[in-house]
């Protein structure tokens, strides 16, 4: 017996094309892009810490402000 599989872009095109998504969707997407988020700023934080003062004034900041941006934590803005 043969199962239909949904092809990831099919499923997308039914989400794209819907008049209204499902809360689930919704909800769904909206964690997603709030952890994508999250782990962007963590990594970049991550590397901030590391850069040399040289590369730290080739993108405009100070030591000390890089190091304040570095101890934020992942959900501060």
């Amino acid at each position: 017996m043969a199962h239909a599989q949904i092809r990831p872009t099919d499923a997308l095109t039914v989400l794209t094309t819907a008049r209204t998504l499902p809360l689930v969707a919704v909800a769904s997407v909206k964690f997603a892009a709030c952890v994508t988020e999250w782990v962007t700023r963590r990594r970049t934080r991550l590397a901030l810490d590391h850069l040399e003062d040289w590369q730290l004034r080739d993108v405009g900041l100070t030591p000390s402000a890089a190091q304040r941006e570095a101890q934020k934590v992942f959900w501060r803005a």
